[in-house]
């Protein structure tokens, strides 16, 4: 590490002590998240329809200090426990995949990452109440998050450019998981708990999950939470192999046959035969936290430690094992043994957080909000029971904000930001070579007028040091972003509003430095160190909040890019494996998303709503070509019935077909899924016991995730019955 990077980390290190967090909630917001068991029937259908996908206040979009909205993220959703719940899975991705606007890796059952508005990888970035997840599931689509969705509070989807607040990565968008690690407020109670457990039948889940807070005093509060999470080979609606992958490996087995390997030919032919199990999709998750905080007044100084390990199986493509023996020296014999093993990841993190919200008066600066971060990953591939590659990360982040008042002429937010990752892959396939990445930023959000109409503008400039000694490579960028939005609020509470944004991200170290064989991706992977500066133009509109007794949310939008960075097929080989290279081109993004939500029916006893949600993403190249795995035109249709003890729920989700498509890459049929579920809340006086129980995919029909590597060989789980309980007090 040079001079200014010591004096960068020390000086982030000497806010320790009056540290906070921009994404931390006030305590007002806090406890606004809280259940209220003694609600009427009409206030919970109305509570649900508002905080169940889209705030309309901004009051818990905890990412915006000092702003009262964050219309410079107009595609912004957030899902509270409830619907977590009835989306409960083991990674993130999945959570989310119900949302317009977004879709999912789905590499694994145990590896899926959320992919917004069609980008993934390093333009979307994954946070833990406002700070990096700081794993390495930015730089392969098989790497886990390192989130236990179970014990989260809400999760904010922010889609759309959100490299103002979280950096470059977050180009794309970004979700930032709120969990309860360090208290936020004193419960009332002698004690605070929340649990939940959940099993399903078409993995064999065991899931069960909780967290305790308990004050000591009015000041001081004691936190702990963990989760165990385990599942088996994962149960599908058909062939395993996609349609034109099955014709290549039974063509593929006639050849062979025809040769006169006859052993060869039938075991492709068992391959291509394969259906309802996903082999080696198996998954064993368990995470443990502790934290506490202090309160004086208005403020809050915290500090947490976790835990997180996982292992879960990489499903092979069939028919990779006779390539790779192909490419083998040694003959067909060592290619057999190769062919035997299967691939699977052991993952375990150690993280510690700090904080401190301080309440500093009634001046131009209202808080100081500091949060700091520091981890040590470690991520082994094995193959078979011999250890593969073995990627090490050691991070340390550093956020601090000043919000303002509301008593001056605008209202916002500035601030600093600070990034170390020191990252090494060790083993035969290691395909990125050590390297450290070093950032430092300095922000700020702000917002003018009282209404009706309202002025958003913010800023950012980006200083990244990305090195390689292997390469003896050191690149350094300066980034800025910068967007400008105007709203209009009317009586009725809707607000319409454009946003003009100019973003810019450095290349990741992976997209300057990969060069080797991944086996777990079965790619070959070459970067190239010499990649400049991503920009993009963005221009986005948008209508959203209440009319009548809806509530609704639509957003068009479209991006230029600047020297867009690509992960693309060459068609070669190397290895026994394809070659992926990266990239660089203009690109153009066009999408469309909404939702709306409205009461079809209401009664003393029961109120029907209707939930409608869909978006379309079109993305190509210059040369007018298709960006590889945008995923389709997606529709989702739903009706709720709500009385004082139960939600009974119907719906459909509909994925198009995807035909445009670039070389190398297949197409994607399209697919419904039909899901239902009965919630049950057995106590009146305590809403926040709940009982659920559902039945997804009904039909048990064969799904596949085009925004997936692996889409041709790992479709989405069959049909499933799943039952968990929850419950607060």
């Amino acid at each position: 590490m040079n001079k200014s990077s010591s004096l960068a980390l020390v000086s982030a290190s000497l806010c320790i002590g009056i540290t906070g967090l921009a994404a931390t909630p006030t305590l007002a917001q806090d406890s606004a998240g809280q259940s209220d068991d003694t609600g009427t029937q009409d206030k919970r259908v109305e509570d649900d329809l508002h905080t169940r996908k889209v705030d309309y206040e901004g009051s818990i979009i905890v990412s915006a200090a000092g702003l009262k909205q964050l219309d410079l993220l107009a595609g912004t959703s957030v899902l509270e426990t409830a619907e977590i719940q009835n989306n409960l899975n083991g990674q993130v991705g999945e959570v989310l995949a119900k949302l317009p606007g977004v879709s999912a890796t789905g590499f694994a059952p145990g590896a899926s990452r959320p992919v917004l508005r069609g980008f993934q990888g390093e333009r979307v970035r994954v946070l833990v109440d406002g700070l990096s997840t700081s794993d390495v599931s930015n730089t392969s689509a098989d790497h886990a998050t390192t989130i236990e969705p179970l014990t989260a509070e809400r999760i904010e989807v922010l889609r759309g450019p959100a490299v103002l607040l979280f950096g470059s990565q977050a180009i794309g968008g970004a979700v930032n998981v709120i969990d309860k690690r360090i208290p936020r407020r004193v419960p009332e109670e002698s004690f605070h708990l929340d649990a939940i457990v959940a099993a399903d039948t078409v993995s064999d889940l065991r899931n069960a999950g909780a967290s305790l807070d308990v004050p000591l005093g009015d000041s001081f509060v004691v936190h702990v939470d963990g989760s165990y999470r385990e599942t088996n080979d994962l149960e599908i609606g058909g062939f395993q192999i996609a349609p034109a992958l099955r014709q290549e490996i039974l063509e593929l087995a006639d050849e062979e046959e025809a040769e006169g390997e006859v052993d060869e030919a039938a075991e492709l032919r068992k391959a291509a035969g394969e259906r309802s199990i996903l082999p080696n999709s198996a998954t064993q998750t368990w995470t443990i936290n502790g934290g506490a905080s202090f309160f004086s007044g208005d403020s809050i100084f915290g500090a947490s430690i976790g835990y997180y390990d996982t292992d879960y199986g990489v499903p092979g493509r069939p028919g990779t094992e006779h390539a790779h023996e192909e490419g083998e020296e040694g003959g067909q014999e060592e290619g057999e043994e190769e062919g035997e093993e299967v691939v699977t990841i052991g993952l375990e993190q150690f993280r510690a957080d700090a904080l401190a919200d301080i309440d500093l008066g009634d001046g131009f600066f209202q808080r100081l909000k500091v949060r700091l971060g520091y981890s040590d990953y470690t991520h082994t591939e094995f193959e078979g029971e011999e250890t593969g590659t073995v990627f090490d990360t050691e991070s340390f982040e550093a956020r601090i904000e000043l919000a303002q008042s509301d008593t001056g002429p605008s209202r916002g937010s500035i601030g600093a930001q600070y990034s170390y990752r020191d990252f090494e892959a060790i083993g035969a396939e290691a395909f990125v070579a050590p390297n450290t990445t070093e950032q430092f930023a300095l922000f700020s959000l702000q917002e003018f007028g009282p209404g009706p109409m309202q002025v958003e503008v913010g800023g950012r400039v980006e200083f990244t040091d990305v090195e390689s000694d292997t390469f003896d490579v050191s690149r350094s960028f300066t980034n800025f972003s910068g967007a400008l939005g105007l709203v209009y609020e009317s009586d009725e509470a809707l607000r319409l509003g454009v946003n003009l944004s100019r973003v810019e991200r450095a290349p990741a170290a992976e997209e300057l430095f990969a060069d080797g064989p991944h086996i777990a991706t079965q790619q070959f992977e070459i970067g190239d160190p010499d990649l400049s500066t991503e920009s993009a133009w963005g221009l986005e509109g948008y209508l959203r909040g209440k009319i009548g007794g809806a509530e609704l949310s639509f957003a068009i939008y479209q991006q230029w890019f600047d020297n867009y960075i690509y992960l693309d097929a060459t068609g070669g080989e190397e290895d026994g494996l394809p070659i992926y290279v990266f990239l660089q081109d203009d690109a153009d993004y066009f999408g469309m998303e909404g939702e709306i939500s409205f009461p079809l029916y209401r009664s003393k006893d029961v109120t029907l709503i209707t939930d409608l949600r869909g978006s379309y993403i079109q993305a190509e190249l210059d040369d007018g070509s298709a960006i590889p795995r945008i995923p389709p035109v997606e529709l989702l249709g739903a009706l709720e019935a709500q009385t004082d003890a139960f939600d009974v729920r119907a719906e459909v989700q509909w994925f198009g077909a995807q035909n445009d498509i670039t070389q190398f890459e297949t197409e994607t049929a399209s697919f419904a899924l039909v899901n239902a579920s009965v919630l049950w809340r057995p106590l009146p006086s305590r809403e926040s016991v709940t009982v659920l129980l559902s039945a997804d995919n009904i039909f048990d029909v064969v799904g596949r995730r085009h925004a997936s590597f692996t889409k041709d060989f790992v479709p989405l789980a069959g049909r499933n019955i799943k039952a968990s309980v929850r419950f607060s007090f």
